[in-house]
């Protein structure tokens, strides 16, 4: 077995351990919330009786540790469980809950949405920060060089929901170029959904350029005073085609790594953004899941969230591995 494909089998195997650590977390915080959807759905008044009926039927009543094996069983056979608010709505209206109840497909829908947002935010963005990155290298301690990186460092420090408001107010308002509200729905067209998702990826790009940018200029400097970079000089070459020729293909590991982690925060870190535009994600569902203490609807939406994340820091991991080959022979 190749050196490369041991290493990608040990990360991948430590990845499903911490997901399945992850999963107890998730499980016991999720159960821990206060509130109880059983009385949440009947209010004040209800009756123990009517309570514990409700509890009954979900199968709240049975032990945490048999909810949890039942709903990790599920989980790893694609099965993750039933809404509670959707299949209590369908038994009170006399309708046959089916599929309709489902986790699976109420995250469906939502989840490519917030994927689609996420594409959308890593086309702007990635490029837009390496090439700032390139620059800010190339004019080291000027103006330019300067000022993006205060431009950076405020709207990393901002939080999303005050970024959202000003882009909301500059670009929605003031000079209504966009729509402050992104009601994607189903059918809708390519020219029309990316006009709606643009002002929420704007604001993710401004969340995460900062990161990026900040990595590619490191990188870029810290190898622009290697013997080669000095040859390449001397022979002649342009500092832009220095950097971008010579420097920037071995700064790619560290590049690399950060645009990964910053592209596994645009799958999990979506929330806040989607509650501010009312975009139909995968963010706003766990919101409004959180809200009615629908149970299954919130363990998903955690695990999901996990998973992207540990898959793309996995992915950043072996890809630094891949294209170093210091880490690839450590010895």
């Amino acid at each position: 077995m190749s050196t490369v494909l041991k290493i990608i089998l040990q990360r991948l195997a430590l990845g499903l351990l911490t997901l399945f650590v992850v999963s107890i977390l998730i499980f016991a915080a999720v159960n821990l919330l206060p509130g109880d959807f059983a009385q949440a759905i009947l209010g004040q008044g209800a009756t123990p009786e009517a309570v514990e009926a409700i509890r009954r039927d979900l199968g709240l009543d049975q032990p945490p540790i048999t909810r949890y094996f039942q709903w990790l069983v599920g989980a790893v056979q694609g099965d993750l469980g039933n809404s509670f608010a959707q299949a209590n709505f369908a038994s009170f209206v006399g309708a046959d809950s089916g599929n309709k109840a489902s986790v699976a497909a109420q995250i469906a829908p939502r989840f490519w949405n917030t994927m689609f947002l996420a594409g959308v935010t890593a086309l702007i963005a990635v490029p837009f920060s390496v090439l700032l990155g390139i620059l800010a290298a190339l004019y080291r301690n000027s103006a330019f060089d300067k000022f993006a990186n205060m431009f950076t460092l405020s709207s990393i420090s901002s939080p999303e929901f005050f970024l959202a408001y000003i882009l909301i107010l500059f670009l929605a308002v003031l000079n209504p170029v966009l729509p402050s509200l992104s009601n994607i729905y189903q059918g809708m067209g390519l020219g029309e959904r990316l006009e709606k998702t643009l002002l929420p990826a704007l604001t993710l790009t401004l969340v995460v350029t900062a990161h990026m940018m900040r990595m590619t200029r490191a990188a870029i400097i810290n190898l622009l005073a290697s013997p080669y970079i000095e040859m390449a000089r001397l022979k002649g070459m342009s500092p832009m085609r220095v950097i971008v020729r010579h420097a920037l293909p071995n700064a790619l590991a560290p590049i690399i790594n950060v645009v990964a982690l910053n592209l596994a925060y645009l799958i999990t870190g979506v929330v806040v953004v989607e509650v501010v535009f009312v975009y139909p994600g995968i963010g706003q569902l766990f919101v409004d899941s959180v809200k009615i203490r629908d149970i299954p609807v919130v363990q998903a939406c955690c695990l999901i969230f996990a998973a992207a994340y540990i898959l793309l820091n996995l992915t950043a991991d072996i890809m630094s591995i891949v294209s170093n080959p210091r880490l690839r022979h450590p010895k």
